[in-house]
């Protein structure tokens, strides 16, 4: 079931409609999930992430105090929830694919590897941010 609110949206994969079931193939295709529009060049990203990570300080200075980048995704493993600017908050578990528009703050509920798409240019933004805040 595609769950949907205001800002993000996740589904899992045996609710993907399956458009091509061949011997050796399932294709599934999620369409309408995102829209890219003048994003530019993206990246692709692998994070690992230990149980109880929360970007919320992390994410301080920043508009919003949030990421205000979009990222579209997938869970290989673990359970996160995101947490929008009004308090309203989504889970992502194993095998879910995802997307967290700009304007999100992240909690790892279980440990977590993930796979993401970022716009570049923002996404990169947001890291240098939180390599800043690390450093003290």
């Amino acid at each position: 079931m595609l769950h949907s609110r205001r800002t993000s949206m996740r589904i899992a994969k045996e609710d993907v409609d399956v458009k091509m079931a061949i011997p050796g193939a399932v294709i599934r295709q999620q369409t309408d999930f995102g829209d890219a529009t003048g994003l530019g060049k993206f990246g692709a990203e692998y994070f690992s992430l230990s149980a109880g990570v929360d970007t919320t300080p992390l994410f301080q200075g920043l508009e919003g105090n949030l990421c205000q980048c979009p990222h579209w995704g997938f869970v290989l493993s673990g359970q996160i929830t995101t947490t929008d600017a009004d308090g309203t908050q989504e889970t992502v578990n194993a095998n879910d694919l995802f997307y967290w528009p700009p304007g999100h703050n992240v909690k790892v509920n279980a440990d977590a590897e993930i796979i993401m798409f970022s716009p570049q240019h923002e996404h990169t933004h947001v890291i240098n941010h939180m390599l800043e805040k690390i450093k003290g």
